[in-house]
C-alpha cells in the first residue's frame, strides 16, 4: 500500500488498496486511523459496484439514509446518485427541477449537519465524469481551528449553533414541505473533539444559521469569519474526478462543495453512500 499527501493541511492518496474486496478487522481499523488523522482519503481505480459499496459503508458502521428521499417520502434508500445521469441513455438537464436542487451542494457545507446525528463520513465513487467541471473542494476546519488565536478558540469554546437545511438550501431551490417539516433546526457544538486522537476544529458551514443565545447579525459575523477563514483559497483542496474515485471524507471536521457543471452538455454518475455518526454533538 503507498500512501502520498494531497494537501499540507489534510488529506492522502492510497495506492494499493481495494475496497471492494472483503475486509477484516484489521484493514476496517486501517480505514477508520486514515480518516482520523487525513480527513479526507482518495482511492483511485476501484472497480466499485452499488452492492460492494453497501458492504464497505456497513463496514464501517450504520449506514445513513438519504434525508431528501426519506423526508418527501418516509422510504428508506440508503445509496444515492449524485449528479444528473438516470440511466444508460438518459440525464436530467440544467432546466430540471433536481438539478436545481443539486446546486445547492456548490454551497461549503458538511452533510448531514442539520440531522440530530450528523454523518461521520461520506463515501462518493465515480462511474461518468463531465469532460469539464464537476470537481469537488475540500477545506479542514481542524486546520481552521488550529489558525485560530488561544483567545479566540476560547471565547467559541463552549458555544453551539443552530444547523437548517432549509435555511442553506433554500439559497438555490426550494425545498419540498415534507423535506422542511422533517429538518427542523438542530443545535450543534461549535467546536468539536475527535474521540480517538483529540484533536479539535470548529463545525460551521452552510447549513449554520445563528449562534445559539446570540443575535442574528451578530451570529452571521462570527459564522461568517469562520467560513471565511476555513475556506481560503490557499486552504483548499480539489477533487478533479476520475472513473474509479473512490473518496472518503471526514464530516465531523471537512467542508465541501461542488463546482458545478454544465447538465445539458455533460453527464456526471457519481454514488454516494454515508455512515451515521456515533451520536449527537451535544453528547460528545
Amino acid at each position: 500500500m503507498e500512501i502520498e499527501p494531497l494537501h499540507e493541511d489534510f488529506g492522502v492518496r492510497v495506492r494499493g488498496f481495494d475496497l471492494t474486496a472483503p475486509l477484516d478487522s484489521e484493514e476496517i481499523a486501517l480505514l477508520h486511523r486514515l480518516v482520523d488523522d487525513y480527513s479526507v482519503v482518495l482511492f483511485p481505480a476501484q472497480r466499485m459496484t452499488d452492492e460492494a459499496q453497501m458492504l464497505l459503508t456497513s463496514s464501517l458502521g450504520e449506514p445513513e439514509e438519504n434525508h431528501v428521499i426519506y423526508g418527501r417520502t418516509g422510504e428508506l434508500v440508503y445509496i444515492g446518485t449524485v449528479g444528473n445521469v438516470i440511466d444508460g441513455q438518459t440525464q436530467r438537464d440544467e432546466s430540471d427541477p433536481h438539478t436545481q436542487s443539486m446546486k445547492g451542494n456548490n454551497l461549503w457545507h458538511s452533510d448531514s449537519s442539520f440531522r440530530a446525528v450528523p454523518s461521520y463520513i461520506s463515501i462518493l465513487h465515480a462511474y461518468e465524469v463531465p469532460k469539464r467541471g464537476g470537481a469537488t473542494e475540500f477545506v479542514s476546519q481542524r486546520a481552521a481551528y488550529k489558525r485560530l488565536s488561544g483567545t479566540k478558540q476560547t471565547a467559541i469554546q463552549d458555544l453551539h449553533v443552530l444547523h437548517d437545511y432549509v435555511f442553506s438550501r433554500t439559497k438555490t431551490a426550494p425545498v419540498h414541505d415534507n423535506h422542511a417539516a422533517s429538518l427542523p433546526p438542530i443545535e450543534q457544538k461549535l467546536v468539536r473533539s475527535n474521540p480517538n486522537n483529540g484533536l479539535q476544529n470548529y463545525y460551521v458551514g452552510a447549513h449554520a444559521r445563528s449562534i445559539v443565545g446570540w443575535g442574528g447579525i451578530e451570529s452571521r459575523l462570527l459564522i461568517d469569519e469562520l467560513n471565511a477563514l476555513a475556506t481560503r483559497q490557499e486552504y483548499r483542496w480539489t477533487q478533479f474526478w476520475t472513473p474509479g474515485d473512490t473518496l472518503f471524507w471526514d464530516n465531523r471536521c471537512i467542508l465541501h462543495r461542488g463546482t458545478g457543471y454544465d447538465a445539458d452538455r455533460y453527464r456526471r454518475n457519481m454514488r454516494q453512500t454515508r455512515v451515521r455518526g456515533l451520536g449527537p454533538t451535544l453528547s460528545e
